[in-house]
C-alpha cells in the first residue's frame, strides 16, 4: 500500500511570538496531532458539571453518571469514570479543558458541521480550503509543484486512514498524505514518460504524474523514519491506539511532518449510549475509555522518547449532544461540547465555566457556546506555529480572540493542581422576562472590546446587543426582547482579553 495525496476529484477549494516560548528548541519542528471524534461527542457525559447534577437528573436521569463515580477534577467538575488515563494526565499537568466549544449559528448536520470545523468557515459560508491548508498555502505557495525537495523532503501533514483530512486542503492540492501502516508502504507505478497535450486532459495528467512522483518520494522518507523510530510505551488494542502508536514512532524516527490527523468514530449515540440500569457502561463509556487509554499511552510514549516538548494534541467533534436525553437511552444532535488539549506545553486548566443546566430544558436545547472554535485554532496557530495575529484573522475571522491555551513547556511532572480559569459574571433580571430585562456584566481591567449577543436554543445568533470598546468595571444595559418569540435564549459576553460568559434566560 502507498500513501495517497488528494487528487482533483476531491473538492478544493502581526503579533510577535509570545516570550513564554523562547526556551523551546527551534531546531525541532513542532507537531500538532488532531484527534477527531466522529459523530458528535456528548460532552455532558465526558466532562461532568457536578454542580448541576440535580437538574441533570431531571432531564437525563436515564443516562446520567452517578456523581459518586465521577473522577474529580475540581470541586465542581469531574470526568467520566472510564477516563482514568486522562485523569492521570490531568493530575500531572498534561491536560487542558476548554468548556462549551462550538460556532455561532450551529448546523446539526454531521456533514455540514464537519465541513465547518475542518475549514474554519462561518456557518453561512462554504469555504473550499481547510484552516491549516490556508496556512500552508501561505508558507508553500507553489505546492505541490517542486515538492518534496532538498529543503522540504518530508510530508507537511499525514492523515491516518484512507481519506485525506479537509483540514489541510489548500487551493491547488491537499497538503496531507494518507497512511494506514508505515511498514506496509509500496511504490505507485509511474508509467512511461511522454509528452503531454495542451488540453484539460493534459493538465490532469501532469497533476497525476506530479502526485505519483511525490507520493513515491514521501513513501521512502516515511519508511525510513518508521524504521529509525521506536515505541517505548505499551498501547492498548484499538484503531485509535494503533494510529497514535504510528505517529509516535514516526516522530521519534525523525519525520518532520507538522500535522497528524487521527480519528475515533462511533459518537453518534442516538440509542444505547449507556446500558439500561448501568450508566457507567455502554457505547459512550467504551469510546471514552478507548480515547483515554490511547491518549495516555501516546503521552507516555512521547515522554519516554524524549519528544514530549515538541508535540501537542487536541480533540474535536462536529457538535455536542442535546442536554435532554431521549427514550432510547441516548442523546440527539446538539450544540457545544468541551474540547481537550494534551501535552507538556498545554496550559493545565479548565478554561471557562460549567454549563448551567435549567430545571426545565426544552427538547431541542443544546449546551450553549462559550468559546468559538476558531479562537482555539487561531491561538494554536499563533502560539505553537508562530503565525502573526494579522494572518490568523485572515485565515479564520476578523473577530478572533486569543485564548491562553499554551504555556512554557514543562520537562518535569507538576505537583500543582490544575487551575480553573473563571470568566467575568453576567446577570439578567428579571429571568424569566416578558418584554425586556436588565443585563449586568463586568469587564476585566485588561479588556478593550466587548461583544454581547443573544443566541437561541439551537445555537443561532439572533441579536447583537453591542460590539464596541468599553471601560473596565461593571456595566448595566436594558435588553429589549419584544421582537423575539417566547423560548429559551442565551446571553453571551466575550471580551478582547479572551474571557467568555454565557447566561441562560427564558422569555415568556
Amino acid at each position: 500500500m502507498a500513501v495517497l495525496p488528494a487528487f482533483r476529484g476531491i473538492p478544493l477549494g502581526a503579533m510577535a511570538l509570545p516570550s513564554i516560548f523562547n526556551n523551546i528548541n527551534e531546531d525541532s519542528d513542532r507537531v500538532l496531532v488532531l484527534i477527531q471524534l466522529n459523530g458528535g461527542n456528548d460532552g455532558l457525559n465526558m466532562v461532568l458539571p457536578i454542580d448541576q447534577y440535580d437538574n441533570l437528573a431531571n432531564v437525563r436521569g436515564n443516562i446520567l453518571i452517578p456523581q459518586s463515580t465521577a473522577l474529580q477534577l475540581t470541586d465542581i467538575t469531574g470526568l467520566h469514570p472510564a477516563m482514568t488515563g486522562i485523569k492521570s494526565l490531568y493530575d500531572n499537568a498534561r491536560v487542558g479543558v476548554v468548556q462549551s466549544v462550538a460556532y455561532p449559528n450551529q448546523n446539526r448536520s454531521h456533514f455540514r458541521s464537519t465541513d465547518i470545523w475542518t475549514s474554519g468557515s462561518p456557518a453561512n459560508q462554504v469555504w473550499n480550503t481547510g484552516w491549516m491548508g490556508r496556512y500552508f498555502d501561505d508558507e508553500y505557495p507553489d505546492y505541490p509543484n517542486g515538492y518534496p525537495n532538498a529543503t522540504h523532503p518530508h510530508p507537511f501533514a499525514i492523515t491516518m486512514g484512507n481519506l485525506v483530512s479537509p483540514t489541510c486542503q489548500g487551493i491547488a492540492s491537499n497538503f496531507s498524505m494518507t497512511l494506514e501502516d508505515p511498514f506496509t508502504l509500496g511504490q505507485l507505478p509511474s508509467g512511461q514518460v511522454s509528452s503531454v497535450p495542451n488540453t484539460p486532459y493534459g493538465e490532469e495528467l501532469t497533476f497525476l504524474r506530479i502526485a505519483i512522483a511525490q507520493t513515491n518520494a514521501y513513501t521512502n522518507v516515511i519508511t525510513q523514519s518508521a524504521n529509525a523510530g521506536a515505541n517505548l510505551a505499551t498501547y492498548p488494542n484499538g484503531r485509535l491506539s494503533d494510529q497514535l502508536r504510528h505517529v509516535a514512532r514516526l516522530i521519534s524516527g525523525g519525520l518532520r511532518t507538522r500535522i497528524y490527523v487521527v480519528s475515533l468514530g462511533g459518537f453518534d449515540t442516538h440509542a444505547n449510549q449507556v446500558l439500561p440500569g448501568s450508566t457507567t457502561t455502554g457505547t459512550h463509556a467504551e469510546l471514552l475509555r478507548n480515547l483515554s487509554e490511547s491518549v495516555a499511552a501516546f503521552q507516555e510514549d512521547l515522554r519516554l522518547l524524549n519528544v514530549e516538548r515538541r508535540v501537542i494534541s487536541m480533540t474535536f467533534s462536529e457538535f455536542g449532544r442535546r442536554i435532554r436525553s431521549n427514550a432510547a437511552n441516548g442523546t440527539d444532535h446538539g450544540t457545544a461540547a468541551p474540547l481537550m488539549l494534551f501535552g507538556s506545553c498545554v496550559n493545565p486548566q479548565i478554561l471557562g465555566n460549567n454549563p448551567v443546566i435549567s430545571a426545565n430544558v426544552s427538547v431541542e436545547e443544546g449546551v450553549p457556546m462559550q468559546y468559538d472554535f476558531r479562537d482555539v485554532y487561531g491561538s494554536i496557530l499563533m502560539d505553537w506555529f508562530e503565525v502573526p495575529e494579522t494572518d490568523v484573522r485572515r485565515y479564520l475571522y476578523q473577530g478572533f480572540t486569543h485564548l491562553p491555551l499554551l504555556q512554557p513547556c514543562q520537562t518535569a511532572t507538576s505537583t500543582d493542581a490544575s487551575v480553573v480559569v473563571q470568566t467575568p459574571g453576567i446577570q439578567v433580571h428579571p429571568n424569566p422576562l416578558v418584554h425586556s430585562a436588565t443585563i449586568v456584566f463586568r469587564i476585566p481591567a485588561d479588556s478593550a472590546r466587548a461583544r454581547l449577543s443573544i443566541f437561541d436554543a439551537m445555537g443561532s445568533e439572533v441579536q447583537v446587543l453591542f460590539d464596541m470598546r468599553l471601560s473596565s468595571g461593571e456595566h448595566t444595559m436594558t435588553w429589549d426582547a419584544r421582537k423575539l418569540p417566547a423560548g429559551v435564549y442565551f446571553c453571551r459576553l466575550t471580551t478582547s482579553a479572551g474571557s467568555q460568559q454565557v447566561s441562560r434566560v427564558v422569555k415568556h
